[in-house]
């Protein structure tokens, strides 16, 4: 089953190796839960916004989940682990891309380019002013990088060509810590800080960090009082990393200068307040949206999708300890 329509050339592939369903709408909760348990599907083809529980994961009759995403906080991977339910992902393709996206929303946010683009079309601009839509700058500026995983070292090399002061936290609140020469082995100048220095001295502060019980809401009030008032907060990682109210009154109250969001605490719901705040950026998760990507996505979806179908472990598993002996 393919909760919603892949790009070939996955779709395809799948379709070459087996019989595919596609519902005529994204399922709901129910829906999900319903073929997952009616034992007429051995995989899943899934999406961020399906939801798979313990609560599911424990009556599913399926063989494995392949999930049309790199991350997979959507799943609950002990209860697949558990249930013997393999867990496929589509790892390292969208790096470049999304280093893009937060590139895009740095530079953006920091040049007022949404509002600028919408005063230019409503018709207010009227010619050249010393003090119109005046932002801040970025070349110089200090990137701090909330972990320092390939995304944050791929836009920390971009960053590197704005001439920005690269400082990181690899795994933030506590972490394992680069030795001194993979540091030094790095192509760009970059220095390694503990996470209050990170919060502290950044000028971009961009996240970087999978979701899990340790960065859920990593940033909150009171990460967002120890920045700079002139700083900029970007998220191309996950929303619930950020606390959305607490961003809203950050931005309200002056206490930080803009946020770069592409993915959100409640998604696709915004917090309320969150799209009044003029000093804020807000991208559809379109950090892997590219044409390239996606098509290379759904490849590596129906490869690992193909592969748990034959009952073998897909190229890319998050769990193979799922798999049970004999």
């Amino acid at each position: 089953m393919v909760t919603y329509p892949i790009p070939d050339p996955g779709l395809s592939s799948l379709r070459e190796a087996g019989s595919v369903h596609i519902p005529a709408e994204p399922p709901t909760a129910e829906e999900l839960r319903e073929a997952c348990t009616s034992g007429q599907f051995d995989v899943v083809v899934a999406q961020l916004s399906d939801r798979f529980d313990a609560d599911l994961l424990d009556v599913a009759k399926l063989a494995g989940i392949s999930n049309y995403a790199v991350g997979f906080d959507n799943i609950d991977i002990p209860a697949a682990t558990r249930n013997g339910i393999l867990v496929g992902n589509t790892p390292g393709v969208l790096t470049d891309a999304t280093a893009d996206v937060a590139m895009l929303l740095m530079l953006a946010t920091a040049r007022r380019a949404v509002e600028a683009d919408q005063f230019t079309r409503s018709g207010r601009f009227t010619g050249w002013k010393p003090d119109l839509l005046l932002g801040q700058d970025v070349s110089g500026a200090t990137l701090g990088l909330v972990g320092f995983g390939r995304i944050a070292r791929a836009t920390a090399h971009r960053a590197a060509a704005f001439d920005m002061n690269i400082i990181f936290c690899n795994h933030p609140p506590a972490g394992r810590t680069l030795d001194e020469n993979e540091v030094a082995a790095l192509p760009y100048p970059a220095r390694q800080v503990d996470w209050p220095e990170l919060v502290e001295n950044s000028d971009f502060l961009s996240i970087h960090v999978p979701l899990s019980p340790s960065t859920t809401h990593l940033i909150d009030t009171d990460t967002l009082a120890a920045m700079k008032p002139t700083a900029i907060l970007v998220n191309t990682a996950r929303g619930p990393i950020v606390d959305e109210a607490a961003l809203v009154d950050a931005l309200r109250n002056g206490q930080l200068a803009g946020a770069g969001l592409d993915v959100y605490e409640h998604e696709p719901r915004l917090t309320p307040g969150l799209a009044d705040v003029p000093n804020v950026v807000l991208l559809p998760h379109l950090g892997s949206a590219t044409t390239k990507v996606r098509a290379r996505m759904a490849q590596l979806c129906a490869e690992n999708a193909i592969a748990i179908a034959r009952g073998e472990v897909p190229p890319h598993c998050v769990n193979p300890e799922a798999v049970k002996d004999g």
